[in-house]
């Protein structure tokens, strides 16, 4: 039996109440470390990740309505102060709320790798998006990605090189909620270890 989920006003934003970049020290009543999770799916690692940070600040950003509803019960229920979760599209959100300059990390695993040549375009990972990504971020701010898609892998280190300018990569430290063999602790990942398919990872910092 399904439980029923609830909305909790103090974890779930709308972006409908917002005109122009958002001032996220006043969202979250603090100053802190500032990250964004774009594509939250369960709120596994926002969950993990908060709890082993609660100095930090996180957004997390999910389009899909099951998941985005999933993930506001969960971190309600654990009565967590410093998330947020939006449903919106990613770009949208980026594009219109996010000033420069203002995020210490921004953290995408497993992004939809729309497998298909002919929905290439739908991906996250393009030049135009890369511009939104280092722009957004602090100077010393980090970006971190992990995958299952080699192919995907491959054309987003293509576009981490046409920014070697701006980007260095750095370690990829394993997340909070991550056990023995795994980077991130996600139920994506861990559905993909269990099929011993490789993950491929990827941690950058703006200079």
């Amino acid at each position: 039996m399904s439980r029923t989920l609830h909305d909790y006003p103090s974890v779930s934003l709308k972006p409908e109440d917002f005109d122009g970049k958002i001032d996220f020290k006043r969202i979250f009543g603090r100053s802190g470390p500032f990250h964004i999770e774009i594509g939250t799916g369960k709120g596994g690692f926002l969950l993990n990740e908060a709890k082993n940070q609660p100095d930090a600040n996180f957004l997390g950003i999910e389009w899909a309505s099951r998941y985005y509803r999933y993930a506001v019960d969960r971190i309600g229920r654990w009565d967590l102060k410093n998330v947020r979760i939006i449903r919106t599209d990613a770009v949208f959100f980026l594009t219109d709320f996010v000033a420069d300059d203002c995020v210490d990390c921004f953290h995408i695993y497993f992004p939809d790798p729309w497998p298909k040549k002919r929905h290439h375009k739908r991906r996250f990972f393009c030049p135009a998006n890369m511009v939104q990504l280092i722009g957004a971020l602090k100077t010393g701010g980090q970006l971190k990605i992990a995958t299952d898609h080699a192919e995907y892998f491959g054309q987003i280190r293509k576009l981490i090189a046409d920014e070697s300018d701006r980007l260095t990569e750095i370690e990829f430290v394993p997340t909070a909620g991550a056990e023995v063999g795994e980077w991130v602790g996600t139920n994506f990942e861990r559905k993909y270890v269990k099929q011993n398919m490789p993950i491929y990872t990827l941690a950058l910092k703006k200079v």
